[in-house]
């Protein structure tokens, strides 16, 4: 059977096949010519993003990562498929290495990962985040780590080890269906938040280490009235809370907008979305009025480390 554009994509004049499938996944492996990638627009307020893994298994509904897939067909199947960088490791070291010698005064700000979830289920098995991890310690940058996953848990006996360390997960909703009808193949909520509690209470205070915890609330999804006070409530653990509205919608392939698939259940939600602008100040309100001793920041103000 001829292969297809989707089990084998192009790189130039190569051809990268399928290297493996992990559960319904095809998993891809290619070298990568850089891990440390410049940081723009919305988050420049960092030095550099790095992303382990090229594509996302977790495949949100309204990622608008899906814009830069390799080709249209990976773009429309979304969630089914991961690219390894597998000298990842090898050209970190070389590019601290060269920041270093370039900027001994100063460490970097990096921010991973800004089109991938570094703790997606193929690292379970490839333990390229952790490996990565090994390798920025022994630098100390200033890190912020964005996941939706209690995968990072694993991770504890490393994360401790960091100086200056902001860890973010994203719990976009406080209601399991809504989790369910946006984001699928994610973790539970409940999963979330048990994790980022484990993470609060299990690294430990050190003299000089300066490590924080937002949960990002981004997109703001739609939270049943019912279950917004205990979800708020249970978002104490954390110093801060981000809140974002969906990305604008745009028809241009490689622009970071809100998928069509997002926007088509969003209908289902039409109590929120009638209104969505007092939908999203009404909750609003109620983080401020709920969580005293907790930053509320919206947007971009909210992504950086301090």
């Amino acid at each position: 059977m001829p292969q297809t554009q989707y089990e084998g994509y192009s790189q130039g004049k190569y051809i990268i096949a399928v290297r493996e499938k992990f559960g319904s996944t095809n998993v891809y492996a290619k070298n990568a010519q850089s891990l440390l990638n410049k940081a723009t627009g919305f988050i420049d307020y960092y030095d550099f993003t790095l992303n382990p893994y090229r594509g996302c298994q977790y495949g949100c509904s309204y990622c608008y990562a899906a814009a830069f897939s390799p080709n249209s067909e990976m773009r429309k199947n979304w969630g089914s498929w991961v690219i390894i960088k597998q000298n990842a490791a090898e050209i970190l070291e070389k590019e601290l290495i060269n920041w270093n010698n370039k900027n001994p005064q100063r460490h970097p700000i990096i921010y991973m990962s800004t089109v991938t979830d570094p703790y997606q289920p193929i690292e379970s098995k490839q333990k390229l985040t952790r490996c990565l991890l090994e390798i920025l310690v022994k630098y100390q940058p200033i890190l912020v780590i964005q996941t939706r996953s209690p995968m990072i848990t694993r991770d504890i006996d490393i994360l401790q080890n960091f100086e200056k360390l902001r860890i973010n997960m994203s719990i976009p909703t406080g209601s399991e269906q809504v989790r369910k009808d946006f984001e699928p193949r994610s973790p539970s909520i409940p999963a979330r938040l048990k994790a980022i509690g484990k993470l609060k209470h299990s690294i430990p205070y050190q003299k000089n280490h300066d490590i924080r915890f937002s949960v990002t609330i981004t997109p703001l999804l739609p939270t049943f009235p019912q279950d917004q006070l205990k979800f708020i409530k249970k978002l104490e653990i954390v110093d801060r809370i981000v809140i974002q509205e969906f990305h604008a919608t745009s028809k241009r392939s490689l622009v970071a907008g809100t998928r069509e698939e997002a926007l088509a259940i969003k209908q289902k939600y039409s109590w929120w979305y009638d209104d969505e602008k007092t939908s999203y100040l009404k909750f609003k309100e109620k983080l401020n009025s709920l969580l005293c001793g907790v930053e509320i920041k919206e947007g971009k103000e909210g992504f950086g480390y301090d």
